[in-house]
């Protein structure tokens, strides 16, 4: 087995290269191993509380690779229930809707169709992550030599799109506006979910990219810029209220306004802290390091108490459980809710967001424009060899700012900021910057590729 498919908190790889049905039965095995291991002393009174949920994407080798990944599960003695080609959201939701132990999602999100991989969650839908368990599942499976094992546990398949239409629609308010909105489903699991949640609300949706029989007609990435190209003309020529474009798997999103202008992910965060902090002031409201200065005003704003986290989303789903912060936004475009159990949903955010733009009665781009108070870079990546060293550089040079090291090296000043931190997987820098004003945000981003070199 390749052991550079197990990433910081997932597992994914080229198939049939890397990831295999060989692979996807040892991952399985070790994967029930080890959840059911932590039930261990652990009384629980649902009836699937021994079971592992797996569900898949419609990636063309998903439903082969969930397939063996059942077989190794069920060769362990636990059983499993199958819910079938589903986004990533409703595995955390079926896992503490049904009580299981944890569940796996056949997925690679937003990478090219020859890719593949696994999403691994435990009880209560915690994320298992390299310090959380997926080093113990990749002893585990490295260490089995063979793939062979007779069927001690058995297989349930289940069809919970109700269940979770319900729960997603739940956060809806009543009377909503007839919004017109463009949806780019980027061929992957939105195509499937939109219309079975979104599909008989007074809404119109004018889709795109909706079929999802595992090819990609643009990257199923929406952080990249030009993968939004589709939904902003379809914005524009319809005459939509805003527009929404979805990652593979449907746990991400990235939305541009009336008149096709993007919205960065921490604008939307920024847009959603007074909804919350309304309904439960001096809440806590979690934002990754990334994010304009902006979210930190609104959240003191509205009377709540801003935690700042690292990036990636077990340190932010952590994060809002150990704080029971009510609410969370990743400039990434995850964004997480204390009541979807401390976890990331696409849908949900697409409710509150039309909830929002419904009651104002005004174009998004209104509510936008207040928050559009400084001036961001995005994520420009650098490729470093030593990138240890290159950060501690950049914190030599800039040691009059106020420094820290959560996530990489962050310097704050009076009028910009930056942070660099390293790529988990590849040899880059990830420099994100702000600044008061264009000019201010364009020297002191020559200064630092001065340092760093030319973006790649």
């Amino acid at each position: 087995m390749d052991s550079t498919i197990f990433k910081t908190d997932e597992i994914t790889g080229i198939y049939p290269d890397q990831v295999d049905k060989e692979c996807a039965w040892k991952i399985g095995y070790a994967t029930a191993q080890f959840l059911r291991s932590l039930l261990h002393g652990f009384k629980r009174g649902q009836a699937h509380a021994q079971a592992v949920c797996v569900g898949r994407d419609m990636r063309t080798h998903s439903e082969v690779l969930a397939q063996a990944l059942m077989e190794g599960m069920t060769a362990t003695g636990a059983n499993v229930v199958d819910i079938g080609m589903i986004d990533t959201p409703q595995m955390y939701f079926a896992i503490n809707h049904l009580g299981t132990c944890g569940g796996i999602q056949i997925t690679a999100s937003h990478n090219p169709a020859k890719y593949n991989g696994f999403k691994i969650s435990g009880l209560d839908a915690k994320p298992i992550g390299a310090e959380t368990g997926l080093k113990d599942i990749e002893h585990i499976a490295t260490a089995l030599l063979h793939t062979k094992g007779k069927a001690i546990g058995s297989v349930k398949e289940l069809d919970l799109t109700a269940e979770y239409k319900k729960h997603v629609l739940k956060f809806l308010r009543p009377n909503i506006d007839k919004l017109k909105i463009a949806i780019d489903a980027s061929n992957g699991m939105a195509g499937k979910m939109v219309p079975a949640v979104f599909g008989d609300l007074p809404i119109e949706i004018i889709q795109l990219n909706f079929e999802h029989k595992g090819k990609f007609k643009h990257p199923p990435d929406p952080l990249v810029a030009k993968n939004l190209s589709p939904v902003k003309t379809a914005v524009k020529k319809n005459e939509c209220d805003f527009g929404v474009c979805f990652d593979g798997d449907a746990d991400r999103l990235m939305m541009v306004d009336e008149k096709g202008a993007v919205i960065g992910c921490d604008l939307i965060t920024a847009l959603m802290v007074p909804l919350f902090l309304e309904k439960q002031p001096n809440s806590k409201v979690l934002y990754d390091l990334r994010s304009s200065r902006v979210v930190v005003e609104e959240i003191i704003k509205n009377g709540g108490t801003p935690r700042r986290e690292r990036v990636g989303h077990a340190f932010m789903k952590k994060a809002m459980r150990d704080s029971h912060a009510i609410f969370g936004g990743e400039l990434s475009g995850h964004f997480y809710y204390r009541d979807n159990y401390c976890t990331d949903s696409a849908l949900i955010t697409l409710v509150h967001v039309l909830n929002i733009v419904s009651e104002a009665q005004v174009p998004i781009s209104e509510l936008i424009k207040p928050l559009r108070r400084y001036h961001s870079s995005g994520e420009i990546n650098f490729e470093v060899e030593d990138k240890q060293a290159k950060m501690d550089e950049l914190a030599k040079r800039y040691s009059d700012g106020q420094i820290d090291t959560l996530d990489g090296v962050t310097v704050v000043y009076k009028e910009w900021w930056f942070n660099c931190r390293p790529s988990n997987a590849e040899p880059l820098l990830r420099l994100n910057a702000e600044a008061k004003t264009k000019e201010l945000l364009d020297e002191k981003l020559a200064e630092i590729e001065g340092q760093l070199g030319k973006p790649v």
